[in-house]
């Protein structure tokens, strides 16, 4: 026995030094992403051009020429010439709309080449543009592996897996076909990390090298799990375990690669032969007997659902308030207390009493706001006359005011009218919201009951509190919510339980993320998840089968953590041509970029007070009111005393707020402009001068409006530091 364990561990150095890192990765996996996964993403993106898809009708350029270009550029299939089209077109239109796109075509295409410097240098522009692309990021993290750079690749497969876990497909994929391909496309992540691993661990001696390539085990079985049909892992699987000195065990995923069907048969069988030697290792069997027995330990799937769970109870938000008076007090004071309520005159802000209406196209009235006997009401014409409708809710009461009426069959009716508080004004909200000539712009047509105006199903998933539909039938009859507004539980959870507890004298030890949330001890994912809820525009919003809508009531967590829908699927104008987002309902998706929230665990509570104490007077909610500049400086402290040497503005003025610049006011609210929300965002000179002051705001512009482009990119390129990031 000690002659053969000693016969096993001479073979294993022998192949740690023959193998070597390079050839461990060139024998490790043949089939390159760009012929598998990525190659279908691009058809997809092709075909949905052709059939006038979602994507196609919004980024498809409005110039004839240019639109030609990029087609012929999608219809190419050579990567040498793909890459010449894609060169041509950025050379030809520096500032379009298709500049991600191409970039990621031109990345492909150097891939395909073998050119690894090039497909990176255009993959990183064309993340910069678009980042949630995981397609791109595992082309890139394959292309940074064959140029060994283990850490970059890494961090382009945990990117990857990243968004898979937060976007659905896309449109131009067609349900069926998304569940395998993401299986695929987190496997080959994991197989990406599982390979810089292995990279490193080999190169590595003492802890090092057994923390890495136990490190690349975890992520190559998960990996195998994901696709077992992966000749690749269980190869690279194989080879981890011999250089552990797991010889028996190694030996087995080789034999997995080595099958009868792989395109590595050969590879592995040749590793195989050199473990098996002499035969020692065998116990005497031939060779063909030995690799035949072999059995690896496969990764088991996923335990199965959970059983069925009694949903926990909700209180309601009165019982809060018995122990926690001050913030029940604060919170009604709030635009989340006061989202939508039953109509009381006093509560009402709109202007109903100087007469203003709405004109039509023609400049004839359509729509007035009146008071008759002190009840207001919406008036509509109807024909050459005008048909009443009371005011039966109200939506909001901060920046803009909404009414809507209840309607015979249990609808409530949105009114299309809603008045403005910084204009003063009324005006026609779904003309602001909608794109041109949608049916619910048209004023006239209010009687009809127009989808997409109805409240129950357009706006109570983010207004009301615990919605559900009867049966999970989506029709304004079968929807019920416990509270109007966002009540407590929405956010603390249901919490019958602990009030029951609380109110018998039996206080418990419970985990921070358990009813009720003890928000300043849960994570940072925690946290902007529950947020999530409403403040992501790109939320995918679907009833459970209980017909829960806005919160859960059969999954681990009483809120529902979103899948979110691409971006690409959303009209281009929600986006500046530089990348960022235009409107202001993307506030989760910005912020989730930030390095604040990624790298710093930064939340929505570092900068806002969900129920502040001056809720009347702070109708942000921010939580350190006029000192914005702690939100920022309590973390980046080395600008606290001198922030001039920061800005190169006077200590005291607007310009050297850290908002100023990293928050510039370029997201269109409710008829104003909203900070943006990624936080760390840098005034880019160079874009705002390929794509203009329009399509790439500048936050040195927004100040110094009597200044231009040219005079932007002197004064930055004047601050900017060796190893400053652009």
């Amino acid at each position: 026995m000690r002659r053969r364990a000693t016969a096993a561990r001479r073979a294993a150095t022998r192949l740690g030094l023959a193998l070597g890192v390079a050839a461990l990765l060139a024998a490790a996996n043949t089939d390159p992403p760009d012929k598998s996964c990525l190659a279908c993403h691009d058809a997809a993106n092709l075909q949905s051009l052709k059939k006038n898809g979602k994507r196609a009708p919004e980024i498809i350029p409005e110039d004839p020429r240019e639109r030609a270009a990029f087609a012929a550029l999608m219809a190419e299939t050579a990567p040498a010439r793909r890459r010449e089209l894609a060169e041509a077109f950025l050379k030809n239109y520096p500032a379009s709309w298709m500049l991600e796109p191409t970039y990621e075509v031109a990345s492909k295409a150097s891939i395909a080449l073998g050119d690894f410097p090039a497909a990176i240098e255009y993959g990183t522009r064309s993340l910069r543009l678009l980042p949630e692309n995981p397609f791109l990021l595992l082309a890139l993290a394959d292309a940074r592996i064959k140029q060994s750079q283990w850490a970059e690749a890494t961090r382009n497969a945990q990117d990857a897996l990243w968004y898979l876990s937060r976007f659905d497909r896309a449109s131009s994929i067609d349900p069926g076909d998304w569940p395998p391909l993401e299986a695929r496309l987190q496997a080959q992540a994991y197989f990406v990390i599982g390979r810089a691993a292995a990279s490193e661990g080999m190169a590595a001696a003492g802890a090092a090298h057994v923390q890495r390539l136990a490190a690349a085990e975890t992520a190559l079985r998960e990996a195998l799990r994901l696709d077992p049909t992966a000749a690749g892992t269980p190869f690279l699987l194989g080879m981890v375990k011999l250089n552990q000195g797991r010889m028996t065990d190694g030996a087995a995923f080789l034999a997995l690669a080595g099958r009868p069907d792989s395109s590595i048969r050969a590879q592995a069988l040749d590793r195989l032969h050199a473990v098996y030697g002499d035969g020692a290792i065998a116990g005497g069997r031939s060779f063909d007997d030995w690799v035949a027995s072999m059995k690896p330990s496969l990764p088991q799937p996923p335990a199965g659902l959970q059983a069925a769970h009694q949903p926990p109870q909700y209180a309601g938000s009165a019982a809060c308030r018995e122990c926690h008076q001050a913030q029940h007090s604060s919170w009604q004071a709030t635009g989340m207390g006061r989202m939508f309520r039953p109509y009381r005159p006093q509560d009402v802000i709109g202007d109903f009493s100087s007469g203003q209406a709405v004109m039509d196209d023609a400049g004839k009235p359509v729509a007035r706001a009146v008071v008759r006997d002190g009840r207001h009401y919406m008036e509509i014409r109807d024909g050459e006359g005008w048909k009443s409708y009371p005011v039966d809710y109200l939506i909001g009461s901060k920046w803009q005011q909404g009414y809507a009426t209840k309607l015979p069959g249990g609808e409530i009716q949105v009114f299309p009218l809603q008045y403005n508080v910084a204009h003063r004004s009324w005006v026609n909200y779904w003309e602001i919201k909608d794109p041109a000539k949608s049916d619910r712009t048209d004023i006239t047509r209010f009687h009809e009951v127009v989808p997409g105006a109805t409240y129950q199903l357009e706006c109570a998933v983010c207004h009301t509190s615990q919605q559900r539909f009867a049966g999970a039938v989506m029709e304004a009859r079968y929807s019920s919510f416990r509270e109007g507004g966002i009540n407590c539980e929405m956010c603390h959870g249901p919490s019958a339980a602990h009030v029951a507890a609380m109110r018998a004298g039996r206080p418990y030890t419970k985990d921070p993320a358990e009813p009720p949330v003890d928000f300043h001890r849960i994570s940072a994912s925690e946290y902007v998840a529950i947020c999530a809820q409403c403040h992501m525009q790109t939320g995918l919003r679907d009833p459970e089968a209980s017909g829960a809508l806005n919160y859960s009531e059969a999954g681990p967590r009483f809120y529902r953590q979103l899948l979110s829908r691409p971006y690409v699927d959303f009209p281009r104008r929600g986006f500046y041509k530089d990348g960022r987002f235009r409107e202001t309902v993307f506030i989760v998706e910005s912020f989730l970029r930030s390095a604040c929230f990624r790298q710093g665990g930064a939340q929505c509570g570092s900068c806002h007070n969900p129920h502040p104490a001056d809720a009347a007077s702070n109708p942000k909610s921010l939580k350190f009111g006029a000192d914005s500049d702690r939100m920022c400086v309590d973390c980046h402290t080395q600008y606290r005393d001198r922030p001039e040497a920061h800005t190169h503005h006077p200590a005291a003025s607007e310009a050297s707020r850290c908002v100023a610049c990293h928050m510039p006011r370029i997201m269109n609210g409710l008829m104003f402009e909203a900070r943006y929300h990624q936080i760390d965002d840098i005034p880019d000179a160079q874009a705002t001068a390929r794509f203009g002051a329009a399509d790439s705001p500048n936050a040195c512009l927004l100040c110094h409006k009597d200044r231009d482009v040219s005079w932007l990119e002197g004064a930055m390129a004047a601050w900017k530091k060796p190893g400053d990031r652009q």
